[in-house]
């Protein structure tokens, strides 16, 4: 069987080429080595430990499934099982449909995901950042904070209920465009059309994808990757002029300035003719960098910026209000006309620039911010002028410390750190580690902000409330908590380890704004920045036939998941194995994993 990653890297290099359509596809479902490819991808995550319509979960994979997998697929015979339906609540009080695929499907789906992201990743806008490669929602973020200064007003988008509502056919078609293989295509309507099961009663999909299924997100992508396209070809006829023309205040002080500057050079004026006209020009050059430079009323000069993740995107538009609701109803219009998609009027808003719009958790403003600073000449000026900022919203941190039950807001508004009584029963050390992980959770994600000090104020309810929880647990005071547990000035916590005793401090590294994002300088050519590899540490040991416990080599191997190896309790020796070894899985005979499972393996 040919490798995976040479298949897949094939399929990648072929993008570039305009026009080309993409033949015998579903053959290299037939391939084994993709099974055990995508069983390496997707093993680590404890989601495959909760069971489908069926009772199947990853908990002992092996070989066989994927030949039996595979002739399914051969005589196209193969027919996905319906998705399991449950709701997630969302923030604003509202549920989220939530499909739970079987296992095997789940399989297959992400054999069918590097399909498609290896033939389409190269096609996809630069403006698209989710669920691709090397982007991020802080790629996106990234994007806009370079790229929208300036802007005058922001269009905040939102699609109404899309991932419930793509349509099949087009999406179908969509994707004939570029792979003509009736037999791959035909799969994927069946996972379209595979159905949901809520409360044990069938229901049938005609629209949308469902959220939870591994194929989702490149099936989206492929979908508004119309609107991207749109985009472009929206912006290529909007945009006018080379740039704006100055204002007119300016023009007229900066040329007095210049022939102020002219004037000086004359070798026959006295020192205090030259004195005079150098406070002139002090004092013109104080009153210059008080002016807009540019005419921001400049009818000839539009601009367009535009960054889309997942269903959101935001506009940064250098243009009128009237342009800005033209835009938003030519949007709005495309949508409905060619994607059977409706824009969600309830959050899409038209937001001037001056006012925070929100996007991706982030507010985004474009500061008017006047102050001066000197260059390496010694010259003032305005740096800060027109530039696109990214702020934390004050509910956002606030709303997690209630959220996370670390404060009690008084009936007179102020806040007081409390204890949290279901972290009680925890040690110390895991207790530590769940606040640290909650601190660096918060500032990883909003380090881009322009004021990640506010984060010092969370810092502050967290920490006390950690002193707390502590003292509850001890039933003692603060005070003698931070006797025991603080040394030069730092809070921490000692544990053990084989090596001897090691501590763990409270995080103190602060919360400075980051200023680069990471990402690979050349996210935009895919051939270069995507590695497949094929062959993993687990799917390695699952090859090598032969059972961890027993040593048998002979007969099926199976692959035994743990969700979590805290949740091991070490009193068995197959899980003081594990727990030695770090490690989620343990590659078992068929009759040692039956013997595990009846409690019968020591």
């Amino acid at each position: 069987m040919r490798n995976p990653e040479v298949i897949l890297n094939n399929l990648a290099k072929k993008t570039n080429q305009k026009d080309y359509k993409f033949e015998r596809i579903y053959r290299n479902l037939y391939n084994p080595e993709f099974y055990i490819m995508a069983y390496g991808n997707i093993a680590s995550k404890s989601g495959n430990l909760t069971p489908g319509v069926s009772s199947e979960t990853i908990d002992g994979f092996n070989l066989i499934k994927i030949e039996k997998l595979i002739e399914s697929l051969r005589s196209e015979s193969y027919h996905p099982k319906p998705v399991k339906r449950i709701y997630i609540p969302k923030k604003n009080g509202k549920k989220r449909p939530l499909g739970i695929p079987t296992f095997i499907d789940k399989l297959l789906q992400e054999v069918i995901r590097m399909v498609l992201e290896a033939i389409y990743e190269g096609e996809f806008s630069s403006s698209s950042h989710g669920f691709r490669p090397n982007r991020s929602c802080h790629t996106a973020l990234g994007d806009i904070s370079n790229t929208f200064n300036g802007s005058k007003w922001f269009i905040e988008g939102d699609i109404s209920s899309f991932f419930d509502n793509i349509d099949h056919h087009i999406l179908i078609q969509l994707l004939s465009k570029k792979i003509n293989d009736n037999r791959f295509l035909r799969l994927i309507w069946k996972f379209l059309r595979a159905g949901y099961l809520e409360n044990w009663k069938f229901n049938k999909t005609y629209s949308g994808t469902p959220q939870g299924g591994i194929i989702s997100p490149i099936l989206s992508n492929i979908y508004l990757n119309e609107l991207d396209k749109y985009m472009e070809e929206y912006k290529a006829s909007f945009e006018l002029g080379k740039k704006r023309r100055k204002d007119e205040n300016y023009k007229r002080l900066e040329s007095k300035m210049y022939w102020l500057r002219k004037k000086l050079k004359n070798e026959q004026l006295t020192n205090t003719e030259k004195q005079v006209i150098i406070d002139q020009l002090k004092n013109m050059h104080t009153q210059l960098i008080q002016l807009p430079y540019s005419d921001s009323f400049d009818e000839n000069y539009r601009r367009i910026k535009y960054v889309r993740y997942a269903d959101d995107f935001i506009i940064g538009l250098i243009g009128s209000k009237k342009d800005a609701e033209t835009i938003k109803s030519d949007i709005q219009q495309f949508l409905k006309e060619k994607l059977k998609i409706e824009l969600s009027m309830e959050k899409t808003l038209i937001t001037h620039s001056g006012q925070f719009a929100k996007f991706l958790g982030y507010h985004v403003v474009v500061s008017r911010d006047k102050a001066v600073k000197r260059d390496k000449n010694g010259i003032k000026k305005r740096y800060y002028s027109y530039k696109c900022k990214l702020y934390i919203p004050k509910e956002t941190w606030i709303n997690k410390l209630k959220e996370l039950g670390t404060i009690t807001i008084r009936q007179d508004g102020s806040w007081m750190p409390k204890h949290r009584a279901a972290l009680l029963y925890l040690s110390d050390i895991e207790i530590l580690s769940t606040y640290n992980a909650e601190i660096r959770g918060i500032y990883n994600y909003f380090c881009l902000a322009s004021n990640t000090n506010v984060l010092n104020s969370f810092m502050y309810v967290m920490r006390y409330s950690l002193f707390k929880t502590l003292a509850a647990k001890y039933q003692s005071s603060i005070a003698k908590i931070l006797r025991k547990y603080k040394q030069n000035g730092e809070f921490m916590i000692p544990y053990e380890t084989k090596q001897g005793t090691n501590y763990r401090l409270l995080y103190n590294e602060g919360f400075p704004k980051k200023k680069t994002v990471n990402r690979s300088p050349k996210v935009d050519s895919f051939p270069d920045t995507i590695i497949y590899k094929s062959r993993t540490e687990l799917t390695q040991r699952l090859i090598a036939n032969r059972c961890e416990w027993c040593r048998e080599t002979e007969g099926r191997m199976e692959v035994h998941h743990v969700r979590k190896l805290k949740n091991l309790k070490g009193k068995k020796q197959w899980e003081q194995v594990m727990i030695a070894r770090r490690r989620k899985t343990l590659i078992l005979c068929h009759n040692c994993h039956v013997k595990l499972h009846a409690g019968k393996l020591d």
